[in-house]
């Protein structure tokens, strides 16, 4: 697929010069501007996260009720419930919670609603069960924040909820005991894109201290919060940049829990954990339970205490895993069959697709598969307790829950984000909601919007990436809100062009500088063989790549993961008409 290569902006050059210094040479000072960063102090601050650094969990809304009520629970020995969604940032934040507050009774329990007898979010089965348990709180977590009658359903047994949420409120807040969630217009809490987890932590931080509780005990959990906010794909900045630093760091640089490295072990992963890692290795495997078989597996698996527990948890979601791939495969193929063969598929602005038989846990999966075939904001439904349900995903700059809330007379729920939502209808309003949702698609769909586009940092030369390397390394983790940069090279030849890969699908190549010919790095480019003839033609081309380390029988090695090939050298849309001004390192 042809991608529309567009250079960012330039920053203020008297901030990028004030950003300048020794260690900081003029390309990496862009790049901190490039992401806010304006002075030495915050630039400093950005390399050296410290805890310190987070913010009193008491400024957010009700987290002093909410407190208050764990601490009633535990004072007069109430059974107490720790309920999350089935996906990454749900288990997480239930294993996190129940971790601490297990420490303080011994009446407590978990529970993970099943995806497909209890659908997204609280449910009326999970509030019997927690009734038939004797208990008297709920601490909802990943979700709740619009489950106004079960909340009510929930109080007229005699069960008190808190919601730990970070999912956007509708006009009515439910009546819980609190509502912790800062994207609540009456919430001044300083940064709102905690992820579930995150918020889990924040109830976490503020019991203990209050309860003088060692803050030790709450930041050993920080490996948690680090899988949630890589995996829910919320901006790795602010806040979360801090708690995902610790994070990676109790994982790279302590034991990981059993749970982590036996996944780590089964997935033969033996290098450096990255944020990356996180959703690609650790992510789908987790998220594999609660779409094969239950999410209460991956709540166990977190908890573990020994190698052996792990071990046999792991081996059965890991098997979930291999399940889930072949779904994914065998799904993605009927469904771009089913593109090829509807004519008016192929000439919509969006994509809808429905069966009856495909599996409910992959068909948000699918539907990322299909933008890559097929750029443009794409819904697959299934049937599921007899209605229509699936999952959204969507294109760069394109809010689809929004979208999806415009056609909400169709539909019995929905909620989600931005780029990737879920929903359910009646079987009936399926035709109706197609038309619909192509109608408001094609109304708020920008042209530029449906070709895919990739944001290029700097334009650099290929010597300059051995005094980028070390500050690149300092900027991480990476993530939204602080992506790993994205470099512009032109004009450059290639040697040693070989195809990797049983289809042959991906390059393996060195990339020379023909100014300076004692420069080659190493570079790979995945899913674009279509490329090699030309890199064999001795032409110049240009590339878009990152900076990475490899690791091969524990030699480090620089490598360039190209994004994207480009024939010749004039390929780029200068930012709002600027022109493109190399940078020197």
């Amino acid at each position: 697929m042809d991608k529309r290569w567009r250079l960012k902006p330039a920053p203020n050059a008297q901030v990028v010069q004030a950003l300048t210094h020794a260690r900081s040479a003029p390309a990496l000072a862009t790049l901190l501007a490039q992401r806010g960063i304006t002075s030495p102090e915050e630039a400093k601050a950005f390399y050296h996260p410290a805890l310190q650094q987070l913010h009193d969990p008491f400024l957010m809304k009700d987290m002093d009720r909410a407190v208050e009520r764990i601490e009633e629970a535990l004072r007069e020995k109430q059974p107490i419930m720790v309920y999350g969604d089935y996906d990454v940032d749900g288990t997480t934040s239930v294993a996190l919670v129940y971790s601490v507050l297990s420490r303080c009774t011994g009446t407590i329990t978990h529970y993970i609603p099943d995806r497909y007898a209890e659908g997204y979010g609280i449910s009326t089965l999970g509030i019997d069960r927690a009734a038939a348990l004797g208990v008297k709180l709920i601490i909802a977590l990943d979700c709740g924040i619009k489950s106004i009658d079960k909340v009510e359903y929930a109080t007229s047994l005699g069960i008190d909820f808190i919601i730990c949420d970070h999912h956007l409120p509708g006009e009515q807040i439910p009546a819980a005991v609190a509502v912790l969630d800062p994207k609540r217009a009456d919430c001044d809490y300083p940064f709102k894109e905690l992820s579930g987890c995150g918020i889990g932590f924040k109830l976490m931080q503020g019991f203990a201290q209050h309860n003088d509780m060692p803050f030790a005990e709450i930041t050993d959990l920080l490996d948690l919060v680090a899988v949630s906010i890589g995996c829910d794909i919320v901006p790795v900045d602010g806040e979360n940049r801090i708690l995902a630093h610790f994070g990676l760091k109790r994982m790279n640089e302590q034991e990981p829990r059993p749970g982590i490295k036996a996944l780590l072990g089964m997935s033969n992963f033996d290098r450096k954990l990255t944020i990356s890692d996180l959703v690609f290795v650790l992510g789908p495997r987790i998220n594999a339970a609660g779409r094969i078989e239950h999410g209460q597996q991956a709540v166990e698996l977190l908890l573990a205490k020994s190698a052996n527990e792990a071990e046999n948890i792991g081996k059965r979601i890991d098997g979930n895993n291999s399940a889930r791939q072949d779904l994914d495969r065998a799904i993605t193929e009927e469904a771009l069959e089913l593109f090829s063969t509807d004519p008016s598929l192929q000439d919509s602005w969006s994509t809808v697709v429905y069966n009856p038989t495909w599996h409910k846990g992959v068909v948000g999966i699918v539907a990322s598969r299909l933008i890559e075939r097929h750029y443009r904001p794409t819904i697959v439904l299934t049937e599921s307790n007899g209605k229509v349900s699936g999952s959204a995903r969507s294109v760069k700059g394109f809010n689809v829950h929004d979208a999806i809330g415009a056609c909400s007379d169709l539909l019995e729920q929905f909620g989600g984000h931005m780029y990737a939502a879920g929903l359910t209808m009646r079987t009936e309003n399926l035709a109706a909601f197609r038309d619909r949702f192509e109608e408001v698609v094609r109304e708020r769909l920008l042209p530029s919007q449906r070709t895919p586009e990739e944001d290029v940092d700097l334009e650099i030369e290929l010597t300059d990436i051995k005094t980028l390397e070390r500050g690149l390394e300092g900027m991480e983790p990476f993530g939204p809100a602080n992506m790993k940069p994205v470099f512009l090279l032109r004009g450059l030849p290639a040697k040693d062009v070989r195809l990797l890969g049983n289809s042959g699908d991906h390059l393996k190549f060195q990339l020379c500088d023909p100014r300076n010919p004692g420069v080659v790095l190493d570079a790979i480019a995945f899913r674009q063989g279509e490329h090699f003839d030309l890199l064999r033609s001795g032409e110049p081309f240009s590339v878009l790549c990152t900076v990475e380390k490899n690791v091969w029988r524990d030699k480090v090695t620089t490598q360039l993961n190209i994004k994207d090939i480009k024939a010749g050298v004039e390929n780029v849309i200068g930012a709002a008409g600027s022109q493109l001004d190399k940078v020197s390192a």
